[in-house]
């Protein structure tokens, strides 16, 4: 009989409770001596055994008319075959054991991974949203992330030739409409022409796209006044933030005092420290001048170095500039200082220049780190290792979501060029759509051609836009009893220093949180406004501070001010 039925393969659903039930049934039904002549009854003790499945199935589903309604019904499909008892009898048996991948077993060095921007506060403003949509009151009616620099989703509008190249190279097919001026396509026809089979959607080498590197040596040209750039030493990334932690990885060795340490300003932006802790590098810090515009003292920079080389092998040197969270811009003679104190000291220098289309004091300009090596002369020139990044992120084009960006490393090690590439090669190569972004910022229409008086315009709107913001905040912000801030010279953000009275450091100790995690939690919870706590960048001890986006549109914006004005008002009068 079980010969017969695996042939057949007879597929019946069965209450999973009943299915032991129904395996020994059948199974002593088939073994029952209904004839003294072997296998004379076959077929009759089949039926038997089906009958007597049959009538079970009948059983139970009239006892299911009176469960079903107060209980969940489970069911087993169950297939009749030399394997059927034992699946039946197993059939509700949960087995449980030990995660492999728990807190106590993960990577320790991830683990110790600390990303401010998208942090515990980011975390309650998604609860807070989810709790509005579901109709919860609240004191405000939604929540204004000034946490983190995104553009767009702030409302500020794409420059149009940068997504009319980019749609042209998406579908090409639009390359024979008229809608799209002649200049995008001409651009965006080279682009297809540097891609395997004339597609974005192929992969490009792990370098990058040769025609938009060959098209980022060209900028930095044009940007520095002449000095000299090669393709091959010119990296397409995933946004700036990628180049950033290639070079790191490749930088960081060594163990116990000779392991290496990476110099980092204080305030910083905490991609820096969490790169450093996933890697298990040591973080040196060196601290802005707050009372100086965040100005970048070299004594300082002295200072920091001379203790660390007590635990560690100091040998990077990280700068930002335009700074993020603190705004300020570098000037030459500064940079000079750094780069002659990095080729004393034999530091390999990065230089984090994504805002660098982002001045906005009249008394500021964007001097690059290769510019100024370059006229330092060969001595400097010829040996100081630097790594600068750009990205489509800032600037005017804000186009985060992209994740287009480039490094420009000069001065590496013949053997060592061979290694990055490698690196870069894990990973295939950056998103191809990015760089294409990547070359409009690197390649826009220039005078004489059909879109440029459109490009021009909307650049130096949006740029203009935010240097009224930046102005805007500054002078609110100084308006209010226990704010202080600096002037907003370059980037998009504001880091004003907040005084926290000792009642309230008290009562954030008692809930185990930084004082000024505290004030911006309240904030949030009072306010609706996300902003990110300085301990998350990165402070003097005893100061606090927190970082507020510029990027809303104007009118928001200032509501946005003097709700944190009167907050802070109410703040200080609560925990006086």
């Amino acid at each position: 009989m079980w010969g017969r039925l695996q042939r057949t393969e007879h597929v019946l659903r069965v209450p999973a409770r009943s299915m032991h039930r129904f395996a020994v049934l059948a199974k002593q039904t088939a073994a029952s001596p209904g004839c003294k002549r072997p296998g004379s009854c076959r077929n009759g003790r089949r039926d038997v055994a089906l009958r007597c499945i049959a009538s079970l199935v009948e059983g139970k589903q009239h006892q299911q008319r009176f469960t079903q309604r107060t209980r969940p019904r489970r069911e087993g499909l169950v297939r009749w075959n030399s394997a059927a008892e034992a699946s039946a009898v197993k059939i509700n048996e949960k087995t449980s054991r030990e995660k492999i991948l728990t807190l106590e077993s993960m990577n320790p060095q991830v683990k110790a991974v600390e990303y401010a921007v998208r942090g515990p506060i980011v975390l309650k403003a998604g609860e807070i949203e989810k709790e509005l949509r579901k109709g919860i009151k609240k004191p405000f009616t939604e929540v204004i992330k000034a946490n983190i620099g995104d553009a767009h989703a702030m409302g500020q509008q794409p420059i149009t030739f940068l997504r009319q190249v980019v749609a042209l190279c998406t579908y090409p097919n639009l390359l024979d409409s008229p809608s799209f001026p002649e200049d995008s396509k001409k651009r965006a026809r080279r682009i297809l022409q540097g891609c395997g089979g004339n597609s974005l959607g192929s992969y490009s080498a792990s370098q990058g796209v040769n025609c938009i590197r060959e098209d980022v040596a060209a900028y930095i040209e044009r940007r520095d006044g002449g000095v000299p750039a090669d393709p091959d030493n010119i990296y397409l990334t995933t946004g700036a933030s990628d180049g950033i932690a290639t070079v790191l990885k490749i930088l960081v060795s060594g163990g116990g005092k000779s392991r290496t340490g990476v110099m980092i300003p204080i305030p910083q932006y905490p991609l820096y420290s969490a790169a450093i802790s996933e890697l298990d590098a040591i973080q040196v810090n060196y601290y802005l001048d707050e009372e100086n515009c965040w100005a970048l003292d070299v004594n300082e920079l002295r200072r920091s170095l001379n203790e660390a080389k007590a635990y560690c092998n100091p040998k990077v040197l990280c700068i930002i500039n335009p700074g993020n969270p603190t705004g300020q811009v570098q000037s030459r003679k500064c940079i000079e200082d750094v780069i002659h104190f990095a080729w004393e000291e034999q530091l390999f220098l990065l230089a984090d220049e994504v805002y660098q289309d982002n001045i906005y004091s009249e008394e500021c300009q964007f001097h690059s780190f290769k510019k100024v090596l370059y006229e330092m002369g060969p001595e400097y020139y010829s040996n100081v290792e630097l790594a600068s990044f750009h990205s489509t992120s800032k600037g005017y084009m804000g186009e985060c979501g992209y994740r287009g960006g480039y490094m420009e490393v000069i001065n590496l090690h013949p053997d060592i060029k061979g290694q990055v590439v490698k690196l870069l090669s894990v990973r295939l190569c950056p998103p191809v759509s990015g760089q294409a972004a990547m070359d409009i910022v690197v390649n826009p229409p220039v005078p004489g051609e059909e879109s440029y008086a459109q490009f021009i315009k909307e650049k130096e709107s949006v740029l203009n836009n935010l240097a009224q913001k930046a102005k805007l905040t500054e002078d609110m912000f100084n308006k209010v009893p226990g704010i202080q801030c600096n002037p907003l010279q370059g980037a998009m953000y504001a880091f004003p220093r907040i005084f926290i009275p000792s009642k309230a450091i008290e009562t954030a100790k008692a809930h185990e949180m930084a004082p000024d995690l505290f004030y911006c939690m309240k904030l949030l919870e009072e306010t609706g406004i996300c902003v990110v706590p300085g301990s998350g960048f990165g402070q003097r001890e005893g100061s606090y501070h927190f970082r507020m986006t510029i990027l809303p549109p104007v009118e928001k914006l200032k509501i946005v001010l003097e709700k944190v004005k009167d907050f802070h008002i109410q703040f200080l009068e609560e925990y006086a």
